[in-house]
């Protein structure tokens, strides 16, 4: 999918770009919520996560699929928040919400995802065609960060981004999570803990910047959740490295 299609630095073409992007935003968030309600995708996770938290073992784990279906709706919903004329803190706050994600969420399903379906017999031109996913996400990424957010580029970027993002999520959860609930069947809960400790370990140097942007990307009660979900899976690494007395 080409996401460099030129966009004008007007500010209503901009605001008709973020208008289109919000709208692609929403009908991918539709067509998940249709397959698997995104209520039950963050309730059925987070009783995952607690259940992990309190036995330390990857049979509690949540399945690899739905931690990474999480993710993709975390993601999404953080873009719906994205408005051209809201004020530079609060772009500037959901542009790095956005990025940290996507960042740490490519680099869990590079470490483990995609090496298990490739230790499963997947192809590598499958497999090969989501790290570019990843390398493209990458490069607006770094764009992004290197823009003020008071500049209109910030604004095209990050409609780039999501478009880039919404193209990934439909192949991913078309193609490749399928292809993990048939090939990877009796390992998505291994693999599913195995992530949960790596992304603490991602996690943890930027607790502080997770807590800030988040208050400023969500609404209240759902800022609260996101941050109760990371100290929930710092729990978990707590009862991992400390013997019970």
């Amino acid at each position: 999918m080409n996401t460099s299609a030129d966009v004008s630095s007007e500010p209503e073409d901009l605001e008709h770009q973020a208008d289109v992007a919000r709208a692609q935003v929403d009908e991918t968030l539709d067509e998940l919520a249709g397959r698997v309600s995104l209520k039950q995708r963050a309730r059925e996770a987070a009783a995952a996560v607690s259940s992990a938290a309190s036995r330390a073992s990857s049979r509690a784990s949540p399945e690899i699929t739905s931690l990474i279906r999480l993710d993709h709706s975390h993601v999404l919903s953080a873009f719906r928040r994205y408005r051209s004329r809201s004020s530079p803190a609060r772009k500037r706050a959901i542009a790095t919400h956005v990025c940290l994600a996507l960042q740490i969420h490519a680099q869990l399903e590079e470490e483990i995802f995609y090496r298990a379906l490739f230790e499963a017999g997947v192809s590598t031109e499958v497999l090969d065609k989501s790290v570019n996913d990843h390398e493209e996400m990458r490069s607006l990424i770094d764009v992004l960060r290197a823009t003020a957010a008071e500049d209109p580029g910030h604004d095209e970027t990050f409609a780039r981004l999501i478009r880039a993002v919404i193209h990934h999520v439909a192949e991913e959860e078309t193609v490749l999570l399928p292809l993990a609930e048939a090939k990877l069947q009796h390992r998505l809960r291994e693999l599913g803990w195995k992530m949960i400790v790596r992304r603490v370990e991602l996690l943890k140097p930027h607790a502080g910047e997770v807590a800030s942007t988040a208050v400023l990307t969500f609404p209240v009660a759902t800022a609260v959740a996101a941050v109760g979900a990371c100290a929930g899976v710092w729990l978990v690494l707590r009862r991992l490295v400390t013997p019970d007395r």
